[in-house]
């Protein structure tokens, strides 16, 4: 199914979603993140043989392009998988650098993602270090920034090894900071962005309980990753993938 007819279907089930995201938001929020069954998932003996995720791969090295627009002003964003580590609750995590820039050259904001993969390819969120710049180069905000096992913070799944519809799932966790949740909505679907035709994608609609109103949709490629995201409602983002390239 192509994007272009994505946002009728997301018209039809958005008032859906957002039920399941209010629902899902405060049964999550309601736990005590000290001692949940996702910490104990993320125990240290299920990653001493991670696998690589088709959907969200983690090879070191890969930089990939995108351009996108929020409220009409333009960015580039460039995300790269970088040879670094970090050690978070006995789980050595690979550091993924996610810088995006205004038209002129200037950040916007740059942020150092925590992602590890699991023995049985499922990819976990351990946390991330961001911040926001103003147009004069100064750090604006780092509302977001998170670790797991840090103040009540709880690792995430940010995409499962074999994702299917109707799989539903927290991608992250620090109350009032970061609660991002995802809910797959397809398999093998297909679009057209800057890098090329792709197909036989996984397409989840994403959310959070602290942005209500904010409903985005995103398509990840085997490969590649995401190369396709766009706010359905509530928002104005939109990025797609433009190139990939890999380095040593």
């Amino acid at each position: 199914m192509k994007v272009t007819r994505l946002s009728a279907i997301a018209a039809a089930i958005a008032a859906t979603v957002a039920t399941v995201a209010a629902i899902s938001a405060v049964s999550v929020s309601a736990r005590a993140p000290a001692s949940t069954a996702a910490e104990l998932a993320a125990h240290p003996r299920r990653f001493t043989h991670p696998q690589q995720n088709r959907y969200f791969p983690l090879r070191a090295g890969t930089v990939s392009i995108y351009r996108g627009t929020d409220e009409g002003e333009k960015l580039r964003e460039r995300v790269v998988v970088t040879h670094r580590t970090r050690v978070i609750q006995g789980v050595t995590t690979t550091v993924v650098s996610d810088v995006l820039r205004r038209a002129d050259g200037s950040p916007a904001e740059k942020t150092r993602d925590w992602y590890a993969p699991d023995n049985s390819g499922n990819v976990w969120y351990f946390g991330e270090s961001t911040a926001t710049y103003d147009r004069r180069g100064h750090v604006d905000s780092r509302e977001g920034s998170w670790e797991a096992g840090v103040d009540g913070a709880v690792a995430g799944t940010i995409m499962r090894a074999h994702p299917r519809p109707t799989d539903a799932y927290r991608q992250e966790f620090y109350r009032g900071q970061a609660e991002d949740q995802a809910w797959v909505v397809q398999r093998h679907a297909s679009t057209t962005v800057p890098y090329g035709a792709l197909h036989h994608l996984v397409r989840s609609f994403e959310w959070t309980r602290l942005e209500k109103r904010v409903l985005s949709l995103k398509l990840y490629a085997p490969g590649l990753g995401i190369v396709r995201e766009k706010d359905m409602s509530g928002g104005h983002e939109s990025f797609v993938l433009v190139a990939v390239r890999h380095r040593r």
